[in-house]
């Protein structure tokens, strides 16, 4: 069975990789297209988009695991059955049954591989593909992550330890100097309010500095309010902003953790949080309903026809369950009851009919 097992392994890994590729250079050819408006800005080359789209390679394999991974091994057991390798193998004693879990077992291990990529590698090559791209169109951006930015306001700099929604900031800090580059005023604040055009500080403390002397004089005020007009728009503010989809696991799990502590609504991030824990689980759902109509009887129709009808209704009850994730948020339904409950009941139906159809 070790080398049976290991026949299916490697059939399963190749069409798989071969799906992947194949995904990969689709996202691959559009996100370049999209940036041939860039092209030519600055420093901006086509070698520096191709660089740019490459480094986000890992991120997409990693958002679009499950549809890669289902396609692969449906594929790959598509491939087993038109070559009546699958015949072969239920002649020699492997069941529908363990067929089915033997696929979803390394559709797993395929999986958990996406995700170490996914959260160990993807944050810091996307994190270097967009330094990459903002420092050769010349862009003013310091750095950004969803845990604070820098900006350079003329002769000032505004930095921001937490970015909310692209409105709401904690933790600002203003520094002004002069055109000697010489730090003139240290203004900070706990909160601050972004309408569009100025930043509305809460509870405001200012370090103003006085050079003009032999040595420098610091004078100090307390104000409960303070305004700050600034050059740059929302769509700066809002590109400096990550959603949750583009956080790491640990990020995310740390932004509930912060928004809770300070009575925040943390829905968002705890819909995301679940929807990668149950990805596992969603995925081997998804395999159990398109196995059912692989295994089914050939004389209902087309294998053709009949991978099309899984792959389909697996990706439909995928868009299902994002679907039902989102709306929990708008319904005040449990987040883990809703990203849970659809994958666990597709797939204890699915099981259920699946030992049916083994035994018969």
């Amino acid at each position: 069975m070790k080398i049976l097992d290991r026949y299916i392994t490697k059939t399963l890994l190749i069409y798989t990789l071969v799906v992947l590729v194949v995904w990969l250079g689709v996202y691959g050819f559009f996100n370049f297209l999209a940036e041939l408006s860039s092209i030519g800005q600055e420093n901006y080359t086509s070698l520096g988009a191709l660089k740019y789209i490459a480094l986000q390679m890992p991120e997409i394999a990693y958002k679009h695991a499950s549809p890669v991974i289902l396609l692969g091994c449906v594929l790959g057991m598509g491939y087993l059955a038109t070559t009546s390798q699958l015949l072969i193998l239920r002649v020699s004693g492997l069941s529908i049954f363990r067929l089915t879990l033997l696929t979803a077992r390394i559709a797993l291990m395929f999986v958990f591989v996406l995700i170490v990529i996914g959260e160990l590698f993807a944050p810091m090559a996307s994190e270097m593909a967009e330094k990459s791209r903002a420092k050769d169109l010349g862009h003013s951006l310091a750095s950004q992550s969803q845990q604070g930015f820098w900006i350079k306001e003329g002769d000032n700099y505004i930095h921001v330890k937490k970015n909310f929604d692209g409105n709401s900031f904690s933790g600002v800090t203003l520094i002004q100097t002069n055109d000697k580059n010489e730090v003139e005023a240290v203004i900070t604040s706990d909160s601050a309010h972004f309408n569009g055009d100025s930043l509305a500080l809460g509870n405001t403390d200012i370090f103003s500095i006085d050079s003009s002397s032999n040595f420098d004089i610091i004078s100090y005020k307390r104000r409960n309010a303070y305004s700050q007009s600034v050059s740059f728009d929302q769509d700066l503010i809002d590109s400096l902003r990550k959603e949750p989809q583009e956080l790491t696991t640990w990020n995310i799990y740390k932004q509930i953790q912060f928004l809770s502590e300070n009575k925040l609504n943390a829905d968002i991030y705890e819909v995301e949080l679940y929807k990668r824990l149950v990805k596992p689980l969603t995925l081997v759902a998804m395999i159990l309903l398109a196995m059912l109509f692989i295994f089914g009887s050939n004389r209902d129709t087309s294998l053709g026809k009949k991978l099309f009808l899984g792959i389909a209704l697996s990706l439909s009850f995928e868009l299902t369950s994002r679907i039902g994730a989102a709306m929990s948020i708008g319904f005040t339904i449990d987040p883990l009851v809703s990203t849970l409950l659809p994958s666990l009941s597709v797939m204890i139906l699915a099981i259920v009919l699946l030992r049916q159809r083994s035994s018969s």
